[in-house]
């Protein structure tokens, strides 16, 4: 995976929660508002401190995370 700069994981910061560098905005939440429809740019919006890289970034992180993830799923 590519080196990501713009989120960090440190145990002192919203209990180690992945966040954007130098922020208190978690990466749980700019998913969530994601996936209740928000654009990036209304992202961006409510969250001026944001950058469009910041939220892209976060997208990543999630998708690395995922991908890295083995359940075991019952078939039908």
């Amino acid at each position: 995976m590519e080196k990501l700069t713009r989120i960090q994981i440190n145990p002192q910061i919203c209990l180690g929660q992945p966040v954007v560098r130098g922020t208190r905005i978690t990466v749980s939440v700019i998913l969530r508002l994601l996936a209740n429809g928000r654009s990036i740019e209304d992202i961006i919006e409510d969250y001026p401190e944001l950058e469009v890289a910041d939220v892209q970034e976060a997208m990543k992180y999630a998708a690395w995370v995922v991908s890295d993830q083995l359940l075991e799923t019952q078939t039908m």
